[in-house]
């Protein structure tokens, strides 16, 4: 209890240390998150009930993710010509446009054109969201900042999942469709887009944080890649592998359930809130650990513990095994996501984030491009196992270049190490 008690006060001075700008931001992701549950929903089964298959769903998220890649360096330079709030701003009105544009003309090359749109959003607020939470926190809570935010969207997230199952039956009940209907789906969907434009408002109210020459972020140049290259390849490499990977199997987990286990739209729901919950208190209680642990220590094994459950998840012939070890592989495999951010953004100087950002935005992107549309034509031929198996193997391998890069430590360079005075 006592652990507790001291636990909860630590986080709530943090929390105290949070910035206005920050608080901004985190009432954005709280609204953002709560419509982002619903639409990872309910878009999937919307796109399946107007007749397309799970090829075309894969071409559609790969298109989007191929989009934010490309853009993703080039977006350093327009998130630094148009600061930091405009970006954000920008960002949020392309997602809102291009779901609205979906719902009511959803044609092949509609769908196909908005995910461009989406994807390009994906960048800009992917390029600016690190940069801009460290220009605005200090050193002793910036961990926590991280982590809450991610944590406090999936909490919304877990809202949004759990309504997003009955918005179907609700809005098709009022106007008289069948709760699996295109038209049910695209009602609900209308909504979320309502809620999506109300997350943008907390923005306008950002302010331009007061900051030394030194403290302020910019895009390097080019050159700056090539000379740090050592560098930025060990901090990226591992994040593009467990891109590849999540790229086969994530894009399709409410189909998986589906199919699976022939589950209805509302049971899905309510699985994907408590995953989201799932996530986000795992999220949560990452700053304590990797202050205890160690931010890479945290990162090596939360995620190598999470692989496990990933085959269990794939494999289990037992609904409720699959169920809870979805449930714990969602909790161990994310919350080390932002502590692993916050430690690529200090391992970098400040003028240098933006470029980095820029670099983990496309490594987010790169494998979400391709592992889409493979996993979507496997899954056609195949099932759903060998996307499994690929993803467990591209995670294994991540994991390992984690511990390889920044934890490990070869036996010459313990030797080269200070000894400590007895």
């Amino acid at each position: 209890m006592k652990r507790v008690i001291r636990f909860i006060k630590i986080y709530g001075e943090n929390i105290a240390a949070f910035q206005p700008n920050a608080r901004l931001y985190l009432l954005n992701v709280v609204l953002s998150g709560a419509a982002s549950g619903v639409f990872r929903l309910l878009f999937n089964f919307f796109v399946l009930s107007l007749g397309y298959d799970k090829d075309f769903l894969g071409n559609m998220v790969g298109v989007s993710s191929l989009t934010a890649l490309i853009a993703a360096l080039p977006m350093g330079y327009v998130v630094d010509w148009l600061g930091r709030k405009r970006s954000l701003l920008i960002s949020s009105l392309l997602v809102s446009v291009s779901t609205l544009t979906m719902i009511l003309i959803p044609s092949q090359g509609i769908l196909l054109g908005m995910n461009i749109l989406m994807g390009l959003a994906q960048s800009l607020s992917g390029v600016t969201f690190g940069p801009f939470l460290m220009e605005n926190s200090s050193d002793k809570e910036r961990t926590y900042l991280f982590s809450f935010s991610s944590g406090i969207s999936m909490a919304a997230g877990f809202v949004g999942n759990w309504v997003g199952g009955y918005m179907p039956t609700w809005m098709g009940s009022w106007r008289g469709y069948e709760a699996i209907s295109a038209q049910a789906y695209a009602l609900a969907l209308v909504v979320v887009v309502g809620v999506m434009a109300t997350a943008a408002v907390p923005l306008f109210f950002i302010r331009k944080p007061n900051l030394s020459a030194s403290q302020r972020t910019s895009f390097m140049p080019l050159s700056y890649l090539k000379n740090q290259a050592g560098l930025f390849s060990r901090l990226i490499l591992p994040m593009l592998l467990t891109s590849f990977g999540a790229g086969l199997i994530m894009p399709f987990m409410n189909v998986f359930f589906r199919e699976t286990y022939r589950l209805t739209d509302s049971a899905v729901g309510t699985m994907f809130a408590w995953g989201s919950l799932a996530m986000g208190v795992g999220l949560l209680i990452a700053p304590p650990l990797a202050e205890r642990m160690g931010k890479i220590q945290l990162v090596v094994v939360t995620q190598g513990m999470s692989i496990p459950f990933l085959f269990l998840l794939g494999f289990s012939p037992w609904y409720g095994l699959s169920a809870a070890s979805y449930y714990v592989r969602l909790a161990l495999m994310n919350m080390s996501g932002p502590v692993y951010q916050t430690f690529v953004m200090e391992k970098v100087e400040p003028s240098a984030r933006a470029t980095i950002a820029s670099l983990v935005s496309m490594a987010n992107s790169v494998g979400w491009a391709f592992s889409p549309t493979i996993s979507g034509w496997i899954q056609v031929k195949y099932g759903f196992g060998p996307a499994f198996v690929g993803t467990i193997i591209l995670y294994i391998l991540s994991v390992y270049f984690y511990w390889r890069f920044f934890w490990y430590q070869s036996p010459q360079e313990k030797q080269e190490q200070p000894r400590r005075s007895i």
